[in-house]
């Protein structure tokens, strides 16, 4: 993951994203990280994953999208740190991708993006 202030690439993170990592998001339970632009639209610094900055999915074409598959979009999608309890498995949880659907950073690199990343801000998931 890319972290960008004025145009300019400030840091780079490595992520684990959903169990089935490719392809866009399509519905509630497919466990896929979406795909698109979206925004930071909250952040919860006393989350079950340490903190996480919340992502405006579902947007208006997701909503169309599962809808045509006759399915709940679903949502929640968060940037988050590891499960409460588990910051020990650091990097390790890199091994594979593991989230629902969320992106997956460390404990202290949420730290980092909680206090850095503003709500509002324009994210841009890409495969």
């Amino acid at each position: 993951m890319q972290v960008f202030e004025n145009g300019n690439l400030r840091k780079t993170y490595r992520i684990a994203l959903g169990k089935n990592p490719v392809g866009h998001k399509q519905f509630e339970g497919d466990f896929r990280t979406p795909e698109g632009c979206y925004e930071i639209d909250g952040r919860n610094p006393n989350s079950k994953f340490h903190k996480n900055l919340s992502i405006s999915y579902p947007n208006v074409n997701d909503l169309e999208t599962a809808q045509r598959s006759g399915k709940q979009p679903g949502g929640d999608i968060k940037i988050h740190g590891l499960r409460n309890g588990r910051g020990y498995r650091s990097k390790l949880h890199l091994l594979r991708d593991w989230t629902a659907g969320c992106i997956a950073v460390t404990n202290r690199e949420i730290d980092e993006l909680f206090t850095a990343v503003m709500d509002g801000a324009e994210i841009r998931i890409e495969p």
